[in-house]
């Protein structure tokens, strides 16, 4: 069993303890911006001028991976075929995961428009070769790549673009019921204008994801949620609503030090228990010390802004310029974490 299978059982049985909270590192922006989701290639001093190349993004992966703090690691299909080449699971406790589907609104490519219309359904990843390498379902063969993967929807109050997401999604689930796969469902806030008051799209957000899991059976229900953090009112809404429903929370764009502490430290504080992060480990000066640091805020150990400043004490003693002042980096600046 992995790290994952083990909290899981112990969340689900109404056991958890804070040590329980799962952390997963979200290195799948290949299917999305592509070659600049890679993050720059930075010198001490702070400065670049490329992007890290493919071969230079698979090193910070086995790097985290070696690492042993996340619990998961969710990459793209393709990627997790190299990884798992170069034996960077073998005998981890780290859960590798892929983007099993990648939908419109995360095509944000360089001078692309997708993401400004509705969200429409598409994946490119097979699910018999990323769990044994074959072409057809075999649910009995051994699992040489994995068994887990996260499916995205966005929900925009627009009928026919939410019936084909919805349609989509349960051949999905079909898909993974004949490939003994599991996955965790990713809800998005709508991409485009709907019409609905800004104090009620958290609410819209919960009933939308309440409402598409209503029909769905056990065998068939996501191991977990990955959804945008609302605010503490509908997190704990949500959280609160349905046990047997484990709420994860994702952890949006870089932000200061401080807005990923502050965010990690809120969403256990009101219920969830996952947390998803890309881009605030990915752009870090030194992810892993962020990553450790991350471990220690959900453990409860170490306060935000303690972390913030314990930090900036760790890229000193590597010799790595910070990208903000420490007086800068220490302030919470998203609009939602400040309410809670």
């Amino acid at each position: 069993m992995t790290r994952l299978d083990e909290k899981l059982a112990r969340i689900r049985a109404g056991q958890y303890k804070r040590s329980d909270f799962i952390i997963a590192d979200a290195k799948d922006g290949d299917m999305g911006p592509s070659l600049t989701s890679t993050g720059p290639k930075r010198a001490p001093d702070g400065s670049w001028t490329r992007y890290r190349t493919r071969d230079e993004f698979l090193d910070t992966i086995r790097q985290v991976v070696e690492q042993d703090i996340v619990d998961i690691m969710l990459v793209s299909a393709s990627n997790l075929e190299r990884l798992v080449e170069s034996g960077t699971f073998r005998n981890s406790k780290v859960k590798p995961a892929i983007r099993a589907n990648d939908t419109t609104d995360v095509w944000v490519v360089r001078g692309g428009t997708y993401a400004q219309q509705p969200s429409r359904p598409f994946r490119s990843a097979v699910l018999p070769q990323v769990r044994h390498g074959g072409t057809a379902p075999d649910p009995k063969a051994p699992v040489t790549g994995t068994d887990l993967g996260l499916y995205s929807v966005t929900f925009n109050n627009d009928l026919d673009a939410d019936v084909r997401s919805l349609e989509a999604f349960a051949a999905f689930r079909a898909d993974c019921a004949a490939n003994g796969f599991k996955y965790f469902f990713e809800v998005f806030n709508p991409n485009v204008a709907t019409g609905i008051d800004p104090a009620v799209q958290p609410h819209y957000l919960n009933d939308c994801i309440l409402r598409c899991l209503a029909g769905v059976m056990k065998a068939d229900r996501p191991q977990f949620l990955k959804i945008p953090y609302n605010g503490p009112k509908a997190l704990e809404e949500l959280a609160s609503f349905d046990p047997s429903i484990v709420v994860g929370v994702l952890g949006g764009g870089a932000g200061t030090t401080r807005d990923c502490f502050e965010l990690l430290h809120q969403a256990e504080k009101y219920g969830a228990r996952v947390a998803l992060f890309g881009r605030k480990i990915n752009l870090a000066e030194s992810p892993l010390a962020m990553v450790s640091f991350m471990r220690q805020v959900a453990d409860g150990t170490i306060a935000p802004e303690e972390a913030v400043r314990a930090y900036h004490g760790e890229l000193q003693k590597q010799g790595i310029t910070p990208l903000r002042p420490l007086a800068d980096d220490v302030q919470t600046t998203e609009a939602v974490l400040k309410q809670g």
